[in-house]
């Protein structure tokens, strides 16, 4: 059913292919002139460099924690901020953190090539040394989403001490064959370096594709079941189609990415046998060691429990809080109710915040002991 002829597939279809990322940035860019564009919170952009810039949310000040989101590497990062009622930047900075987030961008040098090193280690750091300089935090909160919180709990296995707490929301970390929608699709492509040596960067187009193949229910026809249950809710129909909206605003992913993913995480699941290599460093479960927030839907087929919980289980994290998101109407893709859901945003954020400000205040106490 998945079997495709890698060998032949033109440098033409590529192109067709890419041309076709172009045409649905095109028609995103008609839900703008509808209505339906994100309305982001101001921000300024502090640091930027070739992948990444480091945005801050509001104006320089406060003295509270510093977090810093990490969205997924596939798309625009404004669904974390899509509009003010349903902003996660925005419940952060009401309950007192100074907000950053790694925004993705496109590699214009077609000579780079990043994978996970780049995005998970170096990247990640380099934004943590822009808000040092920043703020003079040298410890934030990392919470990432989806394939941004694989980038995450990479990072909290490597540098723990950098860290206060890692929230990970809806982050796939373990590929078990049985349970990963996208498993029977891996099983019958080639090794991923073939991929990506005929794309280059492997377009957004192509991702979609493979998702929508991968599991057609959440990708598709659930989709259009939201838009239906929307129609008569207005609140639930402008959201439904800001999400809409930002479904078209892809972007490629590097083509030593994409290999790392399918072969290094979806394939071999190395990073939940604790054989992952990063930067000349072999990480586990056993690494994250940073007081640990995770959330599942126990309905999803695309980040099954399956692929949460063992991970959640297994690090050696001193504190551990796991939450069940339940879904919401007006979401457009279920994926990403956690964060533009009216459900999420009343009960799992709150939980969130409420359980690191107990963690916060553990810490405080313990640092205030003397020392015996």
């Amino acid at each position: 059913m998945y079997a495709t002829n890698w060998s032949s597939f033109s440098t033409l279809g590529a192109n067709a292919l890419k041309n076709m990322d172009r045409s649905r940035q095109a028609r995103g860019q008609m839900y703008d002139r509808a209505g339906y564009g994100p309305q982001e919170t101001p921000h300024t952009i502090l640091h930027t460099e070739p992948g990444m810039q480091l945005r801050r949310y509001g104006d320089e000040g406060g003295d509270g924690p510093a977090v810093l989101l990490v969205p997924a590497p596939i798309k625009r990062s404004y669904i974390w901020d899509l509009a003010p009622d349903i902003s996660v930047v925005q419940r952060w900075r009401e309950r007192g953190y100074r907000v950053y987030l790694a925004e993705w961008v496109p590699l214009a040098d077609s000579s780079l090539d990043y994978g996970l090193a780049d995005y998970g280690d170096r990247l990640l750091a380099r934004a943590r040394q822009a808000i040092a300089a920043d703020c003079g935090e040298d410890r934030v909160v990392l919470a990432g989403h989806s394939l941004g919180g694989i980038l995450a709990a990479i990072h909290s296995c490597l540098h723990p001490e950098a860290l206060r707490a890692t929230v990970l929301l809806e982050a796939p970390l373990h590929f078990e064959p049985s349970t990963c929608c996208f498993s029977p699709l891996i099983r019958q492509v080639p090794d991923a370096r073939k991929i990506a040596d005929t794309f280059g960067q492997v377009p957004g187009v192509f991702l979609n594709m493979m998702s929508a193949m991968a599991e057609p229910q959440a990708f598709q026809w659930e989709r259009m079941l939201d838009r239906g249950m929307s129609l008569f809710n207005p609140q639930a129909l402008a959201t439904h189609m800001r999400v809409e909206r930002w479904t078209h605003d892809e972007f490629p992913l590097p083509g030593q990415l994409f290999v790392d993913l399918v072969e290094s995480l979806y394939r071999n699941d190395e990073l939940m046998q604790g054989k992952l290599a990063i930067g000349g460093r072999t990480i586990g479960p056993a690494d994250l060691r940073t007081p640990l927030v995770s959330v599942a839907d126990p309905r999803s087929k695309v980040i099954p429990p399956q692929s949460v919980l063992p991970f959640h289980d297994a690090t050696a994290s001193p504190a551990k809080l796991l939450l069940e998101y339940g879904g919401d109407v007006g979401v457009n893709l279920q994926h990403v109710g956690v964060l533009v859901g009216r459900s999420a945003h009343a009960r799992i954020w709150p939980a969130i915040f409420d359980w690191l400000e107990t963690q916060h205040t553990v810490e405080a106490r313990e640092q205030a002991l003397p020392l015996e």
